[in-house]
């Protein structure tokens, strides 16, 4: 699909597609059919997605849950404030007795994603699912979230392509007539990633019985389209509706995701079960709650991930004015291995074991360049080093973005599962971690230099730059970045900023200098007409420079420029 975004492209007129707005009378009072209004526009094919059915059915999930969405979203406020006030994560007293109860286990597996060992993720546009679909993984993460920036272009386009793809009919040809077809015979499952509870979106409005308008839920708008459209052609063809589920912070959200999951599958007459269900462990306070989170999943649940990026972003952001103790140096320095990461996925890994549950390990940001082998050595043995690792820990699977990095995550998992398609009945009793574990930033010790300072205001800029442009993963510098890795660098300059800290080579960080450095930074960009780095020097300034620190820097952005 090459139809031009309106927001960044060019102007459009407003459509509006609605279901039927009917009003009845009951007892004198008028009310309202819940109903959506389409404000984006309509370009080639839209209408296969936005069916009236499909508004209908989006319109539902919008009445029975964006009220609970609100009310969660608005306990988050509440947990950062705790933070903010000196109180720190604990395991929950209230779940202990589902924490102790061995008798419990999740659904596992559905069809086709019994062996996960290598998954490949991405963004949902034509060309890169084809070459996804082709890499040779067992999976793909289909992914409507961190990987893709949601432009409405994005949004429909990419329900478009898993729509043709689940049905067969998956094709490409770039405008420079270069033609992309699926040929590998042996497909990986998808398992689709919708947008997290604090997106929305605001090219689709929700119309409540009392004619009061809101933006719609980017989540319930991704999963609703996909699922109405694709899970009985799914199951159909052996697989079944999948799913990431991105931010997570508490039980509680796992358990509305759980509710959506049964009401969408007795509304389509599909089995109870049915949907399966990966949660990324990407925030601190799910990081405390990982077994209460698969319990609350539990008969739609097939493992967890560990969200390495999104993780470290959110104890940044969560602890961002506790003072030194949380206070980290350069992002390069903050690896895996660090003791607060170690206790993070020994943690999520003896928690799935033990409960059934796959345990799915992170992306490696090192991509390959195909044009400079030294820089592809160093990706290939920086790839084969992480997933030894997780293979070994007792992972049973990872991710890569990459398909040049298939056989090298591959060859790793293989020397550990042999022909098994798992290791779950590795259990790990011995793992013991603790809250001062999950806690213990303060040992990774390391540095912050003006290379690292100077690093994340290049690494910001020039994401949010290719995101405003539509383009949600970028590779920058040999290293993919996502939403997720640009977060980690404009909280990282905020916290400096604000922690009065110093560089190694005695430099005090203030937002004068980073001014100064990124004045530095755009003076030596190689600029064009199209460019959008004028607005990702204001979002960039926004989120890192202003005192308030916004929870996410994409939430202003959408509403501002798209």
């Amino acid at each position: 699909m090459n139809t031009p975004n309106p927001t960044i492209d060019q102007p459009v007129a407003s459509v509006s597609t609605s279901t039927e707005a009917v009003k009845t009378t009951t007892g004198g009072f008028a009310t309202i059919r819940p109903h959506l209004e389409v404000t984006g526009h309509v370009g080639d094919r839209y209408d296969e997605i936005l069916t009236p059915d499909a508004l209908e059915f989006l319109a539902e999930l919008h009445e029975r849950f964006a009220g609970t969405r609100h009310d969660l979203l608005a306990a988050r406020l509440q947990t950062r404030v705790d933070a903010a006030n000196g109180r720190d994560p604990k395991f929950l007293s209230e779940t202990e007795g589902i924490r102790l109860d061995p008798a419990w286990s999740v659904a596992g597996a559905g069809p086709g994603l019994e062996d996960r060992r290598v998954e490949i993720t991405g963004p949902t546009d034509r060309k890169m699912a084809i070459n996804a679909l082709n890499s040779g993984a067992k999976v793909w993460l289909a992914d409507q979230e961190d990987a893709t920036s949601p432009t409405w272009t994005n949004v429909i386009e990419g329900q478009l392509t898993l729509f043709d793809q689940v049905r067969g009919q998956l094709s490409f040809t770039s405008p420079e007539g270069k033609k992309y077809e699926i040929t590998n015979e042996s497909l990986p499952t998808i398992v689709m990633r919708p947008r997290g509870w604090h997106l929305v979106e605001k090219h689709i409005t929700f119309i409540d019985r009392a004619n009061r308008r809101m933006k719609s839920s980017g989540s319930l708008i991704d999963f609703g389209l996909y699922f109405f459209h694709n899970a009985k052609k799914l199951i159909e063809n052996g697989t079944g509706p999948y799913f990431y589920l991105a931010k997570l912070e508490s039980h509680k959200e796992a358990r509305l995701w759980n509710d959506i999951f049964t009401f969408a599958e007795e509304r389509l007459g599909i089995e109870y079960g049915t949907v399966r269900a990966t949660v990324l462990i990407e925030t601190i306070q799910a990081g405390f709650e990982m077994e209460e989170i698969l319990y609350e999943l539990r008969d739609h649940c097939a493992g967890l991930n560990a969200g390495r990026w999104d993780y470290i972003f959110s104890i940044i952001k969560t602890f961002r004015a506790r003072g030194s103790r949380f206070v980290f140096p350069d992002r390069k320095q903050i690896t895996m291995t660090v003791p607060f990461m170690r206790a993070y996925t020994e943690l999520l890994v003896a928690t799935c074991h033990r409960r059934g549950a796959f345990a799915i390990g992170g992306m490696s940001a090192f991509i390959p360049n195909r044009r400079d082998p030294a820089v592809t050595e160093q990706a290939l043995a920086q790839v084969a080093a992480d997933k030894k690792r997780e293979a070994t820990d007792g992972f049973d699977g990872s991710w890569v973005a990459h398909p040049d990095l298939i056989p090298t995550a591959q060859a790793e998992f293989d020397k550990v599962l042999g022909d098994r398609p798992n290791q779950l009945e590795r259990t790990r009793p011995e793992v013991n971690v603790s809250a001062a574990d999950l806690l213990d930033v303060a040992s990774v010790g390391g540095q912050i230099t003006e290379a690292g300072v100077r690093g994340n205001v290049l690494i910001a800029l020039r994401y949010i730059e290719s995101w405003l442009r539509g383009v949600g993963a970028a590779a920058i510098d040999n290293l993919m970045e996502d939403a997720a890795t640009a977060e980690i660098s404009r909280s990282q300059l905020w916290q400096w900023i604000h922690e009065n800290s110093v560089t190694a080579e005695g430099r005090r960080i203030d937002s004068d200098w980073v001014e100064e450095v990124l004045d530095e930074i755009v003076d030596g960009l190689e600029r064009t007409p199209t460019d959008r780095f004028d607005d990702a020097l204001a979002v960039l300034r926004t989120s890192a420079l202003e005192p308030e620190f916004p929870t996410f820097l994409t939430v202003g952005a959408y509403a501002r420029f798209f």
